[in-house]
């Protein structure tokens, strides 16, 4: 991971540093280069130093590529300062990722325009691979909110990472339910990284911060414009395995990102509503179109098992979805269950348990999706 004025390692390599940074802005700032053209650019040349370099005869080679756009890339560093945003990187401790690091989101990554440099606080891991949105209406309902609220703290206890918008509304309820549970959850915003957006989610975003990241494409400054949002949204499908919409009017923004998530080759799911509920139509159109129905996580941890990587010692990865973390009590009452349906009565003779521990143990082994009621108090294992 590139990292602007956190290096230890002496003046020299810092400096090394702070000039390949300074490449990867500047070649984000020449006019004309879209997301998808700076990642054809890295592709061919390595690195934006290469292509600032680059002849103009080498560049016109780039399919695609106006003349303009090469002559601009020629005379790449002039006119263009980029010493504020480099001195306010330093200044806020930020974090920038770029398309070369190995930190990058191999999701993300794979996507047709994915942005070639990011701003982010906290840290993006490996593991967040293991990732499904959660979004929708900013104006939504208390069974909305209540929805997103459940389905993300399922998830979450599960290992899956959570990605929302930060917005008012169901993206933030999504955000909250999983770090409520430990999760880790990652925010991406509409706007620069220095920017608070809504205002009231600024404890929010720190807690995000602090067991997961904030991100964003947008330099310093930026403020939340709607033209923003497009380009955020195709960042939140690009980081996940899959996306669900929780409540979406018929012109939400949450339906952008389901725009986004199909184009990207991601799975979408869509929570049904109440018919007379103008947040439930544009998920009801999702649904007639083809999305999943989602009534709970079951729904979604069916569709998107076999694509969750899991590793499995010596650094080998196989599928599926991660057990989520037991307690001793919970590991003993799990492992007696199997797939034949057992009574709560033997259950609690076998584990030893008092009565009602044994019945909180079953409850979160429930919500952890682990396991399933049955009638007559019997339980049986889902995985």
């Amino acid at each position: 991971m590139s990292t602007y004025g956190r290096s230890p390692k002496g003046r020299q390599s810092e400096k090394l540093k702070n000039s390949e940074i300074k490449d990867w802005l500047i070649l984000r700032a020449i006019p004309g280069i879209s997301d998808n053209l700076y990642k054809r650019l890295i592709e061919r040349f390595s690195s934006p130093e290469k292509v600032l370099g680059a002849k103009e005869d080498d560049l016109a080679k780039v399919p695609e590529i106006r003349r303009d756009v090469v002559r601009a890339i020629v005379r790449g560093r002039e006119g263009i300062n980029i010493s504020e945003e480099l001195e306010r990187i330093k200044r806020y401790k930020i974090d920038i990722i770029t398309l070369n690091d190995e930190s990058y989101s191999e999701n993300l990554k794979e996507i047709y325009d994915p942005p070639p440099l990011l701003y982010v606080k906290g840290k993006i891991k490996k593991e967040d691979k293991n990732a499904i949105a959660i979004v929708g209406s900013r104006r939504a309902t208390t069974y909305g909110k209540l929805t997103a609220q459940k389905l993300s703290a399922q998830l979450a206890a599960q290992g899956i990472t959570i990605v929302s918008g930060m917005a008012r509304g169901i993206d933030s309820e999504a955000h909250k339910a999983a770090l409520a549970v430990g999760g880790r959850t990652i925010a991406v915003l509409g706007c620069g990284i220095d920017v608070v957006y809504p205002p009231e989610n600024r404890a929010l975003e720190e807690k995000i911060a602090s067991s997961g990241a904030v991100i964003t494409e947008f330099p310093f400054g930026t403020r939340p414009f709607a033209g923003n949002f497009p380009k955020r949204n195709r960042i939140i499908s690009g980081l996940s395995l899959g996306v669900v919409i929780v409540e979406a009017a018929e012109k939400s923004g949450a339906l952008i990102t389901a725009r986004f998530a199909l184009e990207q080759g991601r799975e979408v799911f869509a929570v049904p509503g109440s018919t007379v509920s103008p947040y439930s139509r544009g998920t009801h159109n999702l649904i007639k179109e083809g999305a999943k129905l989602v009534e709970d996580i079951d729904d979604i941890l069916e569709e998107l098992e076999s694509l969750i990587q899991v590793r499995k010692g010596k650094g080998e990865e196989a599928k599926g979805f991660p057990k989520p973390p037991l307690s001793k009590e919970e590991e003993i009452i799990y492992n007696l269950i199997t797939q034949e349906p057992k009574h709560i009565d033997i259950l609690i003779q076998e584990s030893k348990l008092p009565a009602q521990g044994a019945m909180v143990v079953l409850t979160n082994l429930q919500i952890k999706s682990l396991i399933k009621e049955l009638s007559g108090k019997n339980f049986v294992r889902k995985r």
